[in-house]
């Protein structure tokens, strides 16, 4: 073999390892940069930084009081629509549950408390994935998620504000509504909540018979569809602003100190209707309503669907199946504010 044959196999094989070794290092990165991706987890508080502000219960009965890099697979984490991260509430329609409720919910829960008076405000942006797919139609709490609430935390420790959306089976569009239960005077097993319609219906509008429907919502919502809400408590007035791409906005303003329900002749004819085979739903409210009480805000999936009172499906408990099967709540938030009250904006 010639020196010149020697010198071309010699340059052949300095090459060939310099390519390999190139290969090689991009073999390495690419590897590098896959484990890299397994190892990064985007949490709800990467998404909404006001998590340090609140604590949560989730639809197993699970607490935590600490919700910066926390998450939960089953009811509360961080997906990716392909535009935005959005933080999921999943819950079951039977688990376990707070201890005055035979609802389920994976809901915020502020640590701070405030009066009417003191005022604070809570907004949200979110689209409602699934309600349960069973229950009761005659029954006005089936096919609900509770999705930002108000609650008392003195008294009767009743909700000022409970923001729901309902979509009954077969219906493509839902509605979303707000109720105001009374500060009852007295006794509370008069307790009664009087609901408002946003989009859609409003709480009373029921189905003539389990099985049957009302008409579908010509202005309702979709599953999957973004709208906002804004609760403002300033100076003891609620105001409240609904916003969403295709309907118009809506606003409403509410006295949470000075009671509209404070005489039996004050009891709305919707009231009247939706209690009357009720034993709870015929009392008063208290002429200051929720004046001098402490009262908290949340937020989430509370859901109103359970086997007790809405006959829904819950496969003897099993969230497995109840997941699979359609008896959950779900709820996606990408934005959200938890402050003071401000001066309301005309």
């Amino acid at each position: 073999m010639n020196i010149k044959t020697i010198k071309s196999i010699v340059q052949f094989l300095f090459w060939l390892g310099v390519v390999f070794n190139i290969m090689s290092c991009l073999g390495d990165d690419r590897t590098s940069k896959k484990a890299d991706s397994k190892t990064v987890t985007t949490y709800p508080s990467d998404v909404i930084p006001f998590m340090d502000k609140w604590k949560i219960l989730l639809g197993n009965g699970t607490r935590s009081e600490d919700l910066v890099n926390f998450d939960n697979k089953d009811f509360f984490y961080v997906e990716n629509d392909g535009k935005a991260d959005w933080v999921i509430y999943k819950t079951p329609n039977a688990g376990v549950t707070s201890k005055n409720s035979n609802n389920t919910r994976t809901e915020l829960h502020q640590k701070e408390y405030w009066t009417p008076e003191q005022g604070g405000k809570l907004t949200g942006t979110l689209k409602v994935k699934h309600v349960s797919t069973t229950g009761d139609a005659t029954i006005a709490s089936s096919y609900c998620v509770v999705i930002g609430q108000i609650h008392s935390d003195e008294g009767h420790e009743n909700e000022p504000l409970k923001i729901y959306y309902k979509k009954f089976p077969r219906h493509t569009k839902g509605s979303v509504f707000w109720n105001y239960e009374i500060n009852t005077k007295g006794n509370n097993i008069g307790r009664f909540d009087y609901s408002t319609a946003v989009w859609g219906y409003d709480f009373s509008v029921v189905g003539s018979n389990p099985t049957d429907y009302p008409k579908e919502p010509e202005n309702g919502i979709e599953l999957g569809e973004e709208f906002s809400y804004e609760v403002n408590v300033y100076k003891g007035i609620m105001y409240l602003t609904f916003t969403s791409k295709n309907h118009k906005t809506i606003k409403f303003t509410k006295s949470l100190i000075q009671s509209e329900f404070a005489t039996k002749a004050d009891i709305p004819e919707q009231v009247l209707k939706v209690y009357a085979n009720r034993e709870k739903g015929g009392g008063v409210e208290r002429e200051m309503a929720y004046a001098g009480e402490l009262n908290y805000f949340k937020q989430g999936a509370y859901n109103q669907a359970n086997a007790k009172s809405t006959k829904s499906e819950v496969y003897g408990g099993d969230i497995k199946k109840q997941y699979a099967y359609g008896s959950y709540a779900e709820v996606w938030f990408k934005e959200g504010n938890l402050g003071p009250g401000t001066p309301p904006s005309n």
